[in-house]
C-alpha cells in the first residue's frame, strides 16, 4: 500500500518527464508503463491506464487506434502535452508539501531512500548529492524549464514584438547609459568653487516642494558626509528658480536659481535626480538615490543603492553596472539642449565615443585588426569610420529595434545611438578638429585586469594550448577541477584568454561530480567571445555551482597567420549564501537539423514549454557560418504569438549575449520557440561547401542551432 506521499510523487512524477533528456524520459515511460502493465503484455489496456493517475493526460495517445497504449505512443504524448495539462495532473505545492512532511517520519526536513520507497529513484532531485531530498531539492526540480520538443512550422514573417515589461513602481526602471547622456562632457559653471583634489563631481537635485526630493534629503547629507572625505564633491541645484533651500540644510555647495542651462545637458528629468561626474567632467552615472521612496510608497529600508554602488565603483576604478537609472519623484519639463555640430571636436565628444564603443576591441593587441587610441589612429582610419558607421555594421549589434520600444530594452546594447553616430560623422565632416586637449576624457586602460573586479577564485587551463600560424584547429576540450568542497553561487564571471587575437569564442560549462547527473548535460556557466566576456547578475541572482563539480572549457581558435599559445582562465565571484534567485540556462536546441544542398533560406525550429513563471533574464543564439538569422518567439497561455528577439542578420563572427535592462515575467503555460535560418547556397560567401546537405556538428563546416534561454524562477 503506497503512502499518500508515494501516491502524489507518482503523480509528480509526471511532470518530470519533460525535464528529463529523450533517453532518461523513455526510461521513466518504461518505469511508469511497467507500474502500471498489470498483465505485463506489454501494452496498456483501458482499464490499466485508468488506473495511472496521470490518465487524462493520455487522451488522444492511441495513434494506430488499437484501443491499447504503447510505450511509444505515451512518450509521444507527454511530449505534445501542454505545461496547463502537465500541472493539471498534479496537486498543488500546499498538498504535495503537506504529503512530503507526512512521508518525513523522523521530521528531519529531508526525505531518505528508505523513507521514499519504490519512488527511491526520486533521488536524482538530490541537488547537493547528501543522499537525502529536501523539499526545496522537489521544488527546484519541478520547476526546472523543459527541454525543446519537436520542431515547428515556421511563419514567414515575425509575430509582433513582445511588449516592454511594466516596470515595479518600487523598482526605478534600469536605462541604456548611451540614451541618457553617459559618457558626454558636462561644463560646469566656471563660477562654482571646486577642490583641485576632488576625484569625483556629484550634482544631487533638490525641490523643497517635492515630497519625494524632501524625504531624500537625510541620506543626501549622510552620502556627502561619508564621501567627501574620499575625494567627492556634492553640489545640490534646485529645480526651479523660486525655491529656497536654505531649510534642508545641505552640506556642501548648494546652487539655487537659474540651473536650466546645465539641467538641459544633463537631460535632467526628475526632482530627484543625481548625477556623477568623473575628474574629467564625463557623465558616468545618472538616476536614482536608491529604491527606498516613490511617489506613494516607502520601504522600510533600500534594497538597491544605486548611488552609493556608482561611487564605491568609480572610485575603486571598477565598472558601473547600471549606469543609468530612473530615478522616483516629481517629473521636470526641461527641454533638451541641442548639440552644435560646429563645436564638435576630439577632445571634448568624439574621444568619449571611441572610448566606450571601440575601445574595447581597437586597442593595441586586441581583437581588432587596428587601434584607435590616439587622435591620429582615429583620422588614419576615417574612411573606414565613416563607412561602417554609416552602415551599421559597426559597433557590433545584431539585434533589430522593437517599432514600438522608444529605448533599447538590452543590457550592454552596443548599437551607436543616434546621437552620437550623428556627432561622429559630423566631426568627419568639419574636417576633425581636435579641440582643446584640457577636455580630454581620463584615459581608459583596455587592458584593465577583471572588469567584475577581483575574484574570489580562478580557474585556469593547466596547460597553454599551442595555436597554429594558418588552417583549421579542432574544438579544444579541457576540463579543470574546482575543488570546491561546498555548494556555491555565481554572481559574476568573467572570461580570459591570453591571446584574444587568436580565440574566436570560449564556452564553460559545469560538469556536475560524478554519479550525479544534470537532465541537460553539463550545464552552460560563461562565454568569451569578442566584446562579450563578463556578466555581473543583480544582488541576490546567481548560477548554481554543486560542490565536487568541474568546468570544461570548450574553445575554439582561429589562427590568424602568427603561431603563439593561449591560456584561458575565468574569474568567479560567490554570492553571500544561497542565491535567492537562482539563474539557469536552457539551451533550445534542434540537433536533427538537416540543411539542404544550395538552400539559401532553410528554417529549423525548436520549442519548449514554460511549466512555471519564470523571470526571462536573456538569450544567446548560437549558429555557425551559414546562420542567416535567428530569432525567438513566445506563445502566451491565451494562444497570443509574439516576437522577443529579431536577430536578421546574424554574424557568426559575434557571438553575442542578449540580455534584458528590465527583465519581463513570462507566465507560466508559455512556449519559447527557438528559429534559425541558413544559407547553404553560393551565395553566402563563407559557406565552405555549397553542395552538400548539412547537419549536427562542432566543427564550423558543420552547423548548430542553439538558443540558450537565460532565466530565474519567481518567488
Amino acid at each position: 500500500m503506497k503512502s499518500p506521499f508515494q501516491i502524489s510523487l507518482s503523480v509528480a512524477s509526471l511532470i518530470l518527464l519533460p525535464i528529463c533528456a529523450p533517453a532518461a524520459l523513455q526510461i521513466k515511460v518504461a518505469e511508469q508503463f511497467a507500474r502500471y502493465d498489470a498483465n505485463q503484455d506489454g501494452k496498456l489496456s483501458p482499464e490499466e491506464v485508468k488506473a495511472a493517475p496521470w490518465a487524462a493526460l493520455l487522451e488522444g495517445a492511441d495513434a494506430d487506434g488499437d484501443k491499447f497504449l504503447t510505450t511509444d505512443e505515451i512518450y509521444d504524448q507527454l511530449g505534445r502535452a501542454s505545461a496547463e495539462q502537465l500541472r493539471a495532473a498534479v496537486p498543488s505545492d500546499e498538498e504535495v508539501e503537506r504529503r512530503f512532511k507526512a512521508g518525513d517520519k523522523n521530521q528531519d526536513g529531508q526525505l531518505s531512500a528508505e523513507e521514499l520507497g519504490k519512488l527511491s529513484w526520486l533521488l536524482r532531485m538530490d541537488r547537493n548529492d547528501d543522499g537525502l531530498v529536501s523539499w526545496p531539492e522537489i521544488k527546484r526540480s519541478l520547476a526546472k524549464l523543459p527541454p525543446p520538443t519537436s520542431p515547428e512550422a515556421v511563419a514567414s514573417a515575425p509575430p509582433p514584438p513582445f511588449p516592454v515589461p511594466v516596470p515595479d513602481l518600487k523598482s526605478p526602471r534600469i536605462l541604456r547609459p548611451a540614451e541618457h547622456q553617459i559618457g558626454r562632457r558636462i561644463a560646469l559653471d566656471a563660477s562654482w568653487k571646486h577642490d583641485p583634489k576632488a576625484k569625483v563631481t556629484v550634482l544631487a537635485l533638490v525641490s523643497t516642494t517635492c515630497p519625494v526630493s524632501k524625504r531624500y534629503v537625510p541620506e543626501l547629507q549622510r552620502l556627502a558626509k561619508t564621501f567627501s572625505a574620499q575625494g567627492v564633491e556634492f553640489h545640490f541645484l534646485t529645480t526651479t528658480k523660486t525655491e529656497d533651500p536654505t531649510s534642508l540644510n545641505l552640506p556642501g555647495q548648494v546652487h539655487a536659481g537659474e540651473n536650466a542651462t546645465l539641467l538641459a545637458a544633463l537631460g535632467a528629468t526628475c526632482s530627484t535626480d543625481t548625477f556623477v561626474l568623473d575628474a574629467a567632467q564625463t557623465l558616468v552615472y545618472r538616476g536614482a538615490i536608491d529604491d527606498q521612496y516613490g511617489l506613494g510608497y516607502s520601504k522600510p529600508e533600500p534594497s538597491q543603492r544605486y548611488l552609493v554602488t556608482a561611487l564605491q565603483a568609480l572610485l575603486s576604478q571598477q565598472e558601473i553596472i547600471h549606469a543609468a537609472t530612473e530615478a522616483p519623484g516629481c517629473a521636470l519639463e526641461v527641454k533638451p539642449m541641442e548639440e552644435p555640430t560646429d563645436a564638435i571636436t576630439y577632445h571634448n565628444r568624439v574621444s568619449r565615443i571611441i572610448q566606450a564603443n571601440c575601445l574595447e576591441c581597437h586597442h593595441q593587441g586586441g581583437v581588432a585588426p587596428f587601434a584607435l587610441e590616439t587622435l591620429d589612429q582615429v583620422k588614419a582610419k576615417a574612411g573606414m569610420i565613416r563607412k561602417v558607421i554609416s552602415s551599421g555594421a559597426m559597433p557590433p549589434w545584431m539585434a533589430e529595434p522593437l517599432p514600438k520600444a522608444a529605448h533599447s530594452l538590452w543590457e550592454r546594447d552596443r548599437s551607436l545611438v543616434s546621437a552620437d553616430r550623428a556627432a561622429l560623422l559630423a566631426w568627419l565632416d568639419h574636417g576633425k578638429p581636435e579641440g582643446a586637449a584640457a577636455e580630454a576624457p581620463l584615459p581608459r586602460s583596455p587592458h584593465k585586469e577583471w572588469m567584475i573586479g577581483t575574484p574570489e577564485v580562478v580557474y585556469q587551463i593547466p596547460q597553454p594550448i599551442a595555436i597554429k600560424a594558418e588552417g583549421i584547429m579542432p574544438y579544444q576540450n579541457v576540463t579543470v577541477e574546482t575543488l570546491l568542497k561546498e555548494d556555491r553561487w555565481v554572481q559574476a564571471w568573467e572570461v580570459q584568454p591570453s591571446a584574444r587575437e587568436v580565440v574566436h569564442h570560449v564556452l564553460v560549462f559545469v560538469k556536475p561530480p560524478d554519479g550525479k547527473k544534470k537532465s541537460h548535460g553539463d550545464a552552460y556557466l560563461a562565454a568569451f567571445v569578442p566584446g562579450n566576456n563578463y556578466v555581473s547578475y543583480p544582488p541576490g541572482y546567481g548560477k548554481y555551482l554543486p560542490a565536487g563539480s568541474r568546468l570544461r572549457f570548450q574553445i575554439h581558435y582561429t589562427p590568424n597567420g602568427t603561431a603563439t599559445t593561449d591560456q584561458v582562465k575565468v574569474g568567479l565571484k560567490f554570492t553571500q549564501g544561497p542565491a535567492a534567485h537562482v539563474v539557469e540556462v536552457i539551451p533550445v536546441a534542434q540537433p536533427k537539423l538537416r540543411i539542404p544542398a544550395g538552400a539559401a533560406n532553410h528554417a529549423e525550429s525548436a520549442t519548449t514549454p514554460v511549466p512555471v513563471a519564470v523571470e526571462l533574464l536573456g538569450f544567446m543564439p548560437h549558429m555557425h557560418v551559414r546562420g542567416k538569422s535567428f530569432r525567438y518567439d513566445i506563445t502566451l497561455p491565451t494562444g497570443e504569438t509574439q516576437n522577443l528577439l529579431n536577430i536578421p542578420r546574424y554574424d557568426f563572427n559575434w557571438q553575442i549575449a542578449y540580455r534584458y535592462q528590465n527583465p519581463p515575467i513570462l507566465p507560466a503555460g508559455s512556449k519559447i520557440k527557438a528559429i534559425g535560418w541558413y544559407d547553404n547556397s553560393t551565395g553566402n560567401p563563407a559557406n565552405p561547401d555549397a553542395t552538400r546537405t548539412v547537419t549536427w556538428g562542432e566543427q564550423t563546416t558543420d552547423e548548430m542551432m542553439i538558443g540558450y534561454v537565460e532565466y530565474a524562477l519567481v518567488k
